[in-house]
């Protein structure tokens, strides 16, 4: 793997992986958040993306905006975009997600085979959400939750007041991103809404079908569902990035 994509990517991808499968984290979080995932879906390889800010990429500056992350993935992927992949985004980790496929479209890389959106309104119908409005204090209370249900029972202070830095930089990417104008793209969409979820309802996410051929799915569960992801999550992804 090149220095580059060793930031990106927790692991070397093997090279004999007949399709891959990105994952982009929510906001606020690092690529451990989908430790709980398995390493393949069959002959999916799943590889979840590391963001500027954090874990072992901490100590470079935050990226900023959306475009600008796209820009820096669609350099420093490229090489392992040689061979069919999806990328999936959950919330807050959706839009990136879609934007990073609008930008290797936009290169000339081959196209993700498809785009999973999870829990998160079309550029377009943006920003969504309810921690756009939240205060610092009550953004502690609910990355609290959000780090309960990653597993860490009693974080320390430095780690939350860490973690709290990125998430507000994450909010305001997210409240600078939108697209007023929707424009084709080559890549179909999965919209997956959960039927307990309170924060995304599914209902708020039809405009995914401005930007490409679009296929809405409401699976069972809530917000944080993804991340002990259910099987039929899972037979999801597997079999919306292996078929033609």
């Amino acid at each position: 793997m090149t220095s580059a994509g060793r930031r990106w990517l927790l692991r070397d991808p093997s090279p004999d992986a007949q399709f891959r499968l990105f994952l982009f984290p929510y906001s606020g979080c690092g690529a451990s958040m989908f430790r709980a995932w398995p390493r393949w879906l069959g002959p999916v390889e799943v590889l979840p993306v590391q963001l500027p800010g954090r874990e072992n990429r901490m100590r470079e500056p935050h990226f900023g905006t959306y475009e600008a992350l796209a820009d820096s993935a669609a350099e420093d992927l490229a090489p392992y975009l040689d061979r069919p992949y999806g990328v999936f985004g959950h919330c807050g980790g959706a839009l990136p997600a879609f934007e990073a496929v609008r930008r290797f479209e936009e290169r000339g890389l081959r196209s993700a085979d498809r785009c999973f959106v999870s829990s998160q309104v079309a550029p377009q119908d943006g920003p969504f959400g309810g921690f756009l409005g939240m205060s610092q204090l009550e953004l502690r209370e609910k990355l609290m939750t959000l780090l309960a249900a990653l597993g860490s029972k009693d974080p320390a202070e430095d780690l939350i007041d860490m973690v709290l830095e990125v998430l507000e930089a994450d909010l305001a990417a997210n409240r600078a991103y939108r697209i007023e104008v929707p424009r084709r793209m080559r890549t179909p969409i999965t919209a997956i809404g959960w039927d307990a979820d309170r924060d995304v309802p599914h209902a708020l996410m039809t405009g995914w079908n401005a930007w490409a051929p679009t296929d809405s799915v409401v699976l069972p569960g809530h917000h944080y569902s993804f991340l002990d992801p259910p099987t039929i999550l899972l037979e999801l992804l597997e079999e919306g990035t292996t078929r033609p």
